[in-house]
């Protein structure tokens, strides 16, 4: 392995070396990294302003909070008929003060990601990511990337947009393995490992997983995350899909690339060297550490989040993967491996699937049966550098359309 083209995550490379404060537009203001981006920003206005903030629509009145409390130029929401309860809610923030422009529409993120600004922080969930990561990349801005879906289902459009260390990953996972790979070069990398705090189900047999309920998937024992996250969490499709970003980021081949479960969630992630060295990068799960990283790299922001007490005794506690109860990640490789479109049809049929989970309409364990059947049904026609916005958009749509089917055949059968 070579040193040579430089992966897209590169903590030797500084894409952009400008000093002073940073100009941020925050994507998915209104979700978990959104919200504990704006408390970060909120800590250090001598590092960080933040110009523009995006989010669906669901929580206007904390959008509008974050827009006077950030003094922003511009708030954007996806859905255009929230935007007169906005202007009302921006109304009695600001009183007789201006209020900021507002766009609307499924496409004002991916404007605002190419708009004038340091670092681009992609916070929102799902595969919708996309578009603004390609027009952040294209404008030549930095990229702080928590949206794993956007690099994921479109590896290769983002990968021919990037340039060397232009991204920079906020997932805690990938954060920890930006900073360790820090350490040597990439051809002394023996392996990636990536930990998973295995869940709210961890040490449960498939059998016992055939009878959890959403409430209990929602249950996470470490972190605090939004609803389709912490059910990827507990079937471990959202590990699975780190593995594949993983590889993208770093250009490390599938099979050096090694999960481990982590109940304390306290290592994020290690690599190991030729020379037999493990570093680990661990901290107390806060993602605001992992949001630092990803907005003031190469400079550290002091305080982000809290370190250890280490006059206290802890246990750290590490186990292989159960592939039976959690195939998951076992599928992930696989569909990373066929590339093209496959990716994208994991992962918009594990969202339709998550879905139907959450509504009672699909048992838990048949949330993986059926994303399986999608992947194999549809192979992975559009491949490496033929692969357009195009394509993925075409695969995405059909299997969600057949992943509704299927629920929907599944659901019919378990009633007769």
């Amino acid at each position: 392995m070579t040193d040579s083209p430089a992966p897209l995550a590169d903590p030797h490379l500084r894409y952009d070396a400008s000093e002073g404060i940073r100009d941020i537009v925050v994507l998915g203001s209104t979700g978990s990294i959104g919200t504990q981006a704006v408390d970060l920003v909120l800590r250090n206005p001598d590092r960080f302003r933040v110009t523009a903030l995006s989010a669906a629509g669901g929580r206007v009145g904390l959008l509008a909070e974050q827009a006077y409390l950030l003094k922003v130029g511009t708030v954007a929401v996806a859905r255009e008929d929230v935007v007169p309860q906005l202007r009302e809610a921006l109304t009695a923030q600001y009183g007789a003060e201006p209020l900021p422009e507002i766009l609307a529409g499924p496409d004002a993120a991916t404007e605002l990601a190419a708009s004038a600004c340091h670092t681009v922080l992609n916070g929102i969930t799902g595969s919708i990511g996309l578009a603004p990561t390609l027009a952040a990349l294209g404008a030549g801005r930095t990229l702080a990337l928590a949206n794993k879906e956007s690099l994921i289902v479109g590896g290769p459009l983002v990968k021919a947009l990037a340039k060397p260390g232009q991204i920079i990953p906020v997932d805690s996972e990938h954060a920890a393995l930006f900073q360790a790979l820090a350490a040597g070069s990439r051809s002394e990398v023996r392996k990636l490992v990536v930990t998973a705090s295995g869940g709210p189900f961890r040490g449960r047999t498939k059998a016992e997983l055939a009878r959890v309920t959403p409430e209990d998937a929602l249950a996470h024992p470490t972190w605090a995350m939004g609803p389709v996250i912490t059910v990827n969490s507990a079937t471990l499709v959202n590990k699975g899909l780190e593995v594949i970003e993983a590889h993208l980021l770093y250009d490390i081949p599938f099979e050096r690339i090694e999960v481990v479960v982590h109940p304390q969630s306290y290592v994020h992630s290690m690599v190991e060297f030729v020379d037999g060295s493990t570093l680990a990068q661990a901290t107390p799960p806060d993602m605001r550490g992992p949001i630092a990283i990803g907005l003031g790299w190469p400079e550290r922001v002091p305080d982000a989040a809290s370190g250890f007490d280490w006059t206290k005794a802890s246990s750290w506690e590490f186990f292989p993967l159960d592939n039976e109860a959690f195939p998951a990640v076992g599928l992930a490789r696989h569909v990373g491996q066929l590339a093209g479109t496959a990716p994208a049809v994991f992962n918009a049929a594990n969202e339709e699937c998550v879905g139907a989970f959450l509504k009672g309409g699909l048992p838990f364990n048949a949330i993986m049966e059926t994303v399986t059947a999608v992947v194999a049904e549809h192979g992975s026609p559009a491949r490496g550098t033929s692969l357009t916005l195009g394509n993925v958009l075409e695969a995405e749509t059909w299997a969600r359309i057949r992943s509704r089917e299927l629920v929907a055949k599944a659901t019919a059968e378990a009633r007769a």
